[in-house]
């Protein structure tokens, strides 16, 4: 069944000298998500995506990127998977996140990924053409060390199995790689036990950093409040009490002894020597690149 597109005017964001982990550009090639994470923040009304389950691709996407690229006369570091996981199952057919990372590397651009996907790895060869030039980075989201609880919180993806072989194969093949570990779930997936093992684990598939930002815990707001507490309910009974006898409406809903386990997280990454602070991590996913770099027409 083909997947339905939706229309586009711009794909490369608006360039930013100091982004978000040292990005900056970022785009969605794809609205919508499919992966059916019960925590995920891009339900929330202020993105406006309406349908968030079904996925919808940007007509006529990698045209309009080329002519951007084309035209930008500051080269940088594009992020994509802020909004929408660039692998998403209808990727493996449509190639339209190849196709970017195909003209990041033609026109030297540098490419940062955050994906629940295995997917990723069938890209290593262009990640690697970009690698000669710019940043090639990938940051693979592992939120629960076992595959059960996984499925659970994240039930239309890959396991986290699946991507813990993806982040050893990519480092195996020399792209930097490592682990967005966040969100970790209040009451649900927030236990010393499981950061650890995902920790230890990511360390053995060659991590290069483990990146927590602002700490552990969850963002809710308007209708992605409802919709996670519902799903929470439903597979964890009791937990949605819990969560608004302790949070209520409150935004941000940090774990609980979240000093603690914040302590253990961040000794047991300077132990190992994996990066973990935003600006080490941000550093070393652009190392190596110009800054300012210029291509003028």
């Amino acid at each position: 069944m083909a997947i339905p597109t939706i229309p586009a005017k711009t794909i490369l964001s608006a360039y930013q000298e100091h982004g978000w982990l040292g990005m900056n550009y970022n785009i969605n090639l794809y609205r919508g998500c499919c992966h059916g994470c019960i925590y995920c923040d891009s339900r929330s009304d202020c993105y406006g995506t309406e349908d968030f389950d079904t996925v919808r691709v940007k007509a006529d996407a990698l045209a309009i990127l080329e002519q951007e690229l084309r035209a930008r006369r500051r080269t940088g570091t594009v992020m994509l998977g802020a909004m929408s996981d660039p692998y998403n199952p209808h990727e493996k057919q449509l190639e339209v996140t190849r196709g970017a990372l195909k003209l990041f590397a033609r026109y030297g651009y540098g490419v940062s990924l955050v994906t629940k996907s295995a997917l990723v790895t069938r890209d290593i060869d262009v990640l690697r053409d970009i690698a000669e030039h710019a940043p090639a980075a990938v940051s693979l989201t592992i939120t629960a060390a076992e595959d059960d609880l996984c499925r659970k919180i994240e039930p239309h993806v890959n396991p986290s199995s699946a991507r813990f072989a993806a982040l050893a194969a990519l480092s195996s093949a020399g792209i930097r790689a490592g682990v967005t570990l966040m969100p970790l779930l209040p009451f649900i997936s927030d236990s010393e036990e499981n950061m650890l093992a995902i920790v230890n684990r990511a360390h053995a598939c060659g991590a290069q950093w483990i990146h927590a930002y602002g700490g552990f815990g969850v963002t809710l707001r308007q209708n992605q409040r409802a919709y996670f507490l519902t799903q929470a309910e439903r597979l964890f009974p009791g937990v949605r009490r819990r969560y608004e006898e302790t949070y209520g409406y409150r935004y941000q809903c940090g774990i609980p002894d979240q000093a603690r386990i914040w302590k253990s997280f961040s000794a047991a990454c300077q132990r190992l020597g994996i990066p973990y602070k935003s600006g080490d991590v941000g550093r070393l996913i652009t190392e190596g690149y110009g800054d300012g770099q210029m291509r003028l027409f």
